[in-house]
């Protein structure tokens, strides 16, 4: 019998497994991965917004000047926005398309991370990287969740691989260079998804690092004046053709956009200090456990081979750093959203993968009975979610929701059943890997049951309806509101009326492509041109109690379609109170 206090580098052997078997793992875990992209209606607000502005770009084919509604939308770089138009080249325009991009960049990251991982501590502690970020809930979620968080943190986990990879002591002058210029590629292509904080996070981790170690020598290998012009012709080209199309870029892009987002409360998004630190240990749940052995290894220096130099360059302070100073650098910030820090996690998968490579079987126990006392509490309030009932949300979603919910929580305690078991009779390995597939298909299975809540916001089960009444030639008006989803599904732009919402910047520069007040809109509703409009029950009422000649087309808890025809067959209907 094997004694809990030793390490499990007997049974820890990537030798151990054969090929085929870690084969079908990857198998499976992409076919989860890429399969499941479809099996959710697109959420209000990201995700119907990106997938709509890159559907308009990919209908006007215009990839310089970026419209939401034809209205300029300067608020985001164009890189997301072009590979989801390039998918709906290739493969028609849907909701797994639209999630695409996300997905590939979170495989991105997974793979980069793990190769990182492979080049400092070897082929072992690179699989348990791969498991600890795949089974991560955050990297899960944001990796099917259309919106620039994951594509930005999949070119910054390229941007913290390629230095890793570029400042091992046995790299060739000539592959670190190459390493190196990877590495400002990837800092480009992370500024043409979400601005200079591409380029900020990485050089606020560079400074702090420096200070730490105290190592200037670092910059000198950075290769700067070559690393600067690959970054410069990555991002160049579309900044100067859109300022040049648009002058009014760069002040709302750089000064609107970054200075005043993170120095005050201009897109009120703000939160406390401590915002993140929910979402973080949500996010990194399955791994909690290991953060004594993960602050170890940056305290003992992981990965540097005794008697090296003075100072060398030390990859576990790195991503300790990496993760502390871009959740600092957000917590920080006047702008908070969840999804912001999602470029942490693969610098925590690192650190997690070298954990587990020197994990006791007591701690690992530890960590695997938590999340079976978590699967039994979670298993225990099913019931008392499934009898929940709001006017928002009626208590049949709340059953199906809870249903998904059931069946994570049970996968959850039966992984980490399965676990404990393996790890009394076959070791530490082959109890991380079940244990991390479940929390993998855990997760996976828990982002399904949103769907019980995700179509009816969505707007979609409305769509058959609206399309047999609205055609190409009429005007669809969006009243009082901005609909992130239902004009996706349309595959329709709106005409805003009386609500600029984040349109505000476009409509300031094309203001003819609006109605601001509903007095205008009442006037083109009933000029004689057929139209269909959209709108909240309450905006509903109140036009229809001043009399505005409305045909109800479909509606929802959140949204109305009405008509200013008689539709098919039909008389007009009088509102009913509660619609």
């Amino acid at each position: 019998m094997r004694s809990s206090s030793t390490s499990r580098y007997a049974g820890l052997s990537v030798g151990a497994t054969t090929t085929s078997a870690v084969v079908l793992v990857s198998l499976a875990v992409l076919l989860v991965w890429f399969g499941t992209l479809d099996m959710r209606h697109l959420l209000r607000s990201d995700e119907g917004r990106y997938a709509e502005i890159a559907r308009e770009m990919f209908v006007t084919g215009d990839w310089v000047t970026i419209r939401y509604h034809e209205l300029k939308y300067f608020e985001k770089p164009p890189f997301h926005l072009w590979v989801t138009a390039l998918a709906y080249s290739l493969f028609g325009v849907g909701d797994w398309q639209a999630r695409l991009c996300v997905a590939l960049s979170g495989l991105l990251g997974l793979g980069v991370t793990m190769l990182a991982a492979a080049r400092w501590y070897g082929q072992r502690v690179a699989l348990l990287a791969g498991l600890a970020l795949v089974a991560a809930p955050m990297w899960n979620v944001a990796g099917h969740f259309n919106s620039l968080d994951m594509t930005l943190a999949g070119a910054m986990a390229c941007v913290l691989a390629c230095m890793l990879l570029a400042q091992h002591p046995d790299t060739t002058p000539a592959a670190r260079r190459a390493w190196m210029l990877a590495c400002w590629a990837a800092m480009g292509v992370a500024v043409l998804v979400k601005g200079l904080v591409g380029l900020a996070l990485p050089g606020l981790v560079l400074v702090v690092y420096t200070l730490a170690t105290r190592d200037p020598g670092l910059w000198r290998r950075l290769h700067l004046l070559a690393g600067t012009a690959v970054l410069l012709a990555v991002t160049v080209p579309w900044f100067w053709l859109v300022s040049v199309r648009n002058p009014e870029f760069p002040h709302f892009f750089f000064i609107h956009e970054h200075w005043q987002r993170y120095t005050s409360h201009v897109h009120q998004r703000e939160g406390a200090i401590w915002f993140f630190v929910p979402l973080l240990l949500a996010g990194f749940l399955p791994w909690l456990g290991l953060a004594p052995q993960m602050w170890q290894a940056v305290r003992e220096r992981a990965g540097v081979a005794r008697g090296t130099s003075p100072r060398p360059f030390q990859p576990a302070l790195l991503a300790a750093l990496w993760a502390v100073a871009i959740f600092v650098f957000f917590s920080l910030s006047g702008s908070k959203l969840p999804g912001y820090i999602v470029p942490i996690f693969p610098a925590l998968a690192l650190l997690a993968g070298v954990a587990l490579d020197t994990v006791t079987e007591r701690a690992w126990r530890w960590q695997v009975n938590a999340m079976i006392v978590l699967g039994v509490i979670g298993l225990l309030a099913c019931p008392f979610v499934a009898m929940l009932d709001k006017p928002s949300t009626p208590n049949a979603v709340y059953r199906e929701f809870t249903f998904w919910i059931a069946i994570a929580f049970a996968i959850m305690l039966a992984g980490a059943v399965a676990a404990r078991r393996l790890l009394r009779t076959r070791g530490v390995f082959p109890s991380i890997v079940v244990y991390a597939l479940a929390m993998f298909a855990c997760c996976t299975v828990a982002l399904r049951g949103h769907e019980a809540m995700g179509r009816p916001s969505s707007g979609a089960d409305l769509v058959p309806a609206i399309n047999a009444v609205l055609t190409p030639q009429m005007p669809l008006y969006s009243v009082g509101m901005l609909d992130h989803t239902l004009p996706f599904y349309l595959r329709r732009t709106a005409i805003m009326v009386a609500h600029q919402d984040e349109l505000a910047f476009g409509i300031g520069q094309e203001p003819q492509k609006w109605l601001p007040t509903i007095d205008g809109f009442i006037s083109r509703w009933q000029d004689g041109q057929r139209a269909v409009a959209i709108m909240m029950p309450d905006t509903y009422e109140m036009l229809a109690a001043r009399g505005v000649p409305m045909h109800r087309i479909a509606g929802d808890r959140r949204r109305v379609a009405v008509a200013n025809f008689a539709l098919p067959g039909e008389a007009p209907q009088a509102p009913s109170q509660g619609q």
